[in-house]
């Protein structure tokens, strides 16, 4: 039995991890030209420290879901932020070397699982009248961790050094480790075997997928490779459906995902995840640029992290006002308002970005869209899964934003490339930029308007 003092420590504890899971995503970001220098490595070589993490992330994520689903939730939330602490550690001893580096990212990366673990917890634990809230403040956590990461990475990076960024993060990995210890053991729904068939097809789909979208511009989008890692993500998506449909026990029952519900809120998920991340690798890139190239403020890390600080605030109080609005009118309602914000955002973006405070004011807007948009989707997600399956549907869903968020980088990536013409992108490009992003969120508020209401 879950006692009251294990309540009150419960949700705090959650929070923890689902913040340090989700910083240590970003904070490695604006310190990859840093660590390229450092490690004399070539900015395809050093993109690895974040492609590692991400990859891992996106295996580990579903597999905890449904090992947590089956075995109890705490149990595997105590071996995934033991691997995050570890791999924490290893980082920070071998900042000075990319192998080191890069192992390190990955053994990180299993704190992926964190998220559909933490919502399998607070559903089995917290009384119905908490769940919506919570959950709306565990799904926003994933953008503001993710926004932290980003503000703090450059005072670290100008200031002591890139290896402080694992140093620190190593503090919160560490506490949050300590803070599971007293999360409720919760009654796990037990039986069945580990699908270990349906783990390697998804894992493997997964990989290649991630690969062929993070590598794709540096190897070519019509390399070999590419072309093979899409076949490979086809192939192996295909028999792993296959197989599902013929397991007693399946690691994601299929059946549940494509209907209607979970099949359009992932979809959403995919959308306004790919428009936003999109737009928040832009923002820094375009606030550091020096004056000289026409546009641009010449911004140091420092400065580039502050401009997301309003982003982060807003994503803070979004998130529960999501959760009271969606017990109201529906978790649909706001996943529709943050997709207008977004859009609403971007287009400013591309209208307006004279000044720094254009970007203020724009983030304070996407602050809101992501906030209410990724709460809502979190409650959307749980309303349309039984509760035995909370995990693993949760998982699937985290990992349908990380494709998102990367699809969404690739795409800014894409345009900037195709508007350089000298050592920096052409303004074009990041006006371009900011409008495909704005059609994008369009196309999010068109899928959530297809969400109905549970009834």
């Amino acid at each position: 039995m879950t006692t009251p003092e294990t309540r009150r420590a419960l949700v705090p504890a959650l929070l923890l991890a689902a913040l340090a899971a989700s910083l240590a995503q970003t904070i490695v970001i604006a310190a990859l030209p840093t660590l390229g220098r450092d490690l004399d490595a070539s900015p395809t070589a050093v993109t690895w420290v974040l492609t590692a993490f991400m990859l891992s992330s996106s295996v580990a994520t579903p597999i905890a879901g449904r090992l947590g689903d089956m075995f109890g939730y705490r149990r595997i939330m105590l071996v995934c932020l033991g691997c995050f602490t570890a791999g924490t550690l290893v980082c920070a001893l071998g900042v000075r070397s990319l192998g080191l580096l890069v192992a390190g990212r990955a053994l990180q990366g299993v704190a992926g699982g964190v998220f559909p673990l933490a919502f399998g917890i607070v559903r089995a634990t917290l009384p119905a009248t908490r769940l919506r809230g919570i959950v709306a403040l565990l799904s926003a956590m994933f953008g503001i961790g993710g926004s932290v990461g980003m503000v703090v990475a450059g005072p670290v990076v100008d200031g002591p050094g890139t290896a402080w960024l694992f140093w620190g993060t190593l503090v919160l990995a560490v506490a949050a480790l300590a803070c599971a210890v007293i999360l409720p053991a919760g009654s796990p729904a037990g039986a069945g075997r580990v699908d270990l068939p349906g783990a390697a097809l998804l894992s493997g789909a997964l990989v290649c997928l991630l690969l062929a979208v993070s590598q794709g511009r540096s190897w070519g989008w019509g390399s070999a490779a590419v072309i093979g890692l899409f076949a490979g993500t086809a192939a192996l998506a295909t028999a792993f459906v296959l197989v599902e449909l013929r397991t007693a026990g399946p690691l994601v029952d299929v059946r549940l995902m494509r209907r209607r519900s979970p099949a359009t809120t992932n979809l959403a998920t995919l959308v306004v995840g790919a428009a936003m991340f999109g737009v928040i690798t832009l923002i820094p890139r375009f606030v550091q640029t020096p004056a000289a190239a026409g546009y641009g403020f010449g911004a140091s890390a420092t400065q580039a992290g502050l401009v997301m600080v309003p982003v982060a605030l807003v994503m803070l109080v979004a998130g529960p006002f999501a959760a009271r609005l969606g017990g109201r009118v529906g978790s649909q309602v706001p996943l529709r308002i943050g997709a207008v914000c977004a859009a609403v955002s971007f287009v400013l973006l591309a209208v307006a970005h004279g000044h720094l405070a254009d970007f203020y004011v724009a983030g304070v807007i996407i602050g809101a869209g992501y906030g209410l948009a990724f709460a809502s989707i979190g409650n959307l997600v749980i309303e349309s899964s039984p509760a035995e399956q909370t995990g693993v549907a949760t998982g699937v869903n985290t990992i349908v934003r990380t494709v998102g968020g990367a699809v969404g980088a690739q795409i800014a990536a894409a345009v900037l490339a195709a508007s350089a013409s000298g050592p920096a992108p052409a303004e074009t490009g990041y006006t371009t930029g900011f409008a495909a992003f704005a059609v994008l969120a369009v196309a999010a508020l068109a899928v959530a308007a297809t969400i109905r209401r549970p009834v």
